[in-house]
């Protein structure tokens, strides 16, 4: 995790914490397989709602996903969702945060590193960056546009994974 992400985690509120790392999650969903573009919707919605409906949601989210495929990349992914805290906590969450920011690092890293690792890298910076200047807007303040990096992100990485499966 690069310096300026760690000190932007350690700064960012509840929301910011739950939306960093739902982004991270939601980049490396290519790494499951083919699974929906909207399969984290019902978290986005409960952050969108300031953690209303968390619980509930993270557990129709888990699962709706605990099958899928079984390689190492799909198996860190789903560790990532499993980590999730079931309570919206801000301890809870900066630990999520933190975790998967440093699990969405290394698997970009073992893909292909480079401007891949750099893009996941600046994307996280630029999330919580923008984030932390929405913190007081409320809870759904700023979320499309996170969205929309996080989207990109995940163009990206299914890219690599079907070069991959080509054997490009």
């Amino acid at each position: 995790m690069s310096h300026s992400a760690q000190e932007l985690i350690a700064r960012a509120g509840e929301r910011g914490l739950a939306a960093s790392a739902l982004a991270c999650l939601d980049r490396c969903l290519p790494l499951l397989g083919p699974a929906p573009d909207d399969l984290l919707r019902p978290l986005w919605q409960s952050v969108a709602e300031g953690g209303a409906g968390w619980a509930d949601r993270l557990g129709e989210v888990r699962g709706a996903h605990a099958e899928g495929g079984d390689d190492a990349f799909a198996v860190r992914v789903r560790t990532m969702l499993g980590a999730a805290p079931s309570g919206w906590d801000g301890t809870a969450l900066r630990a999520w945060a933190e975790a998967c920011s440093v699990t969405a690092l290394e698997l970009h890293g073992l893909l292909g590193g480079g401007p891949l690792l750099d893009g996941e890298e600046r994307r996280q910076v630029q999330i919580l960056e923008f984030l932390a200047g929405t913190e007081s807007d409320g809870p759904a303040a700023g979320l499309r546009p996170v969205l929309e990096v996080s989207a990109e992100g995940r163009r990206v990485l299914r890219a690599v994974v079907s070069r991959r499966e080509r054997g490009a």
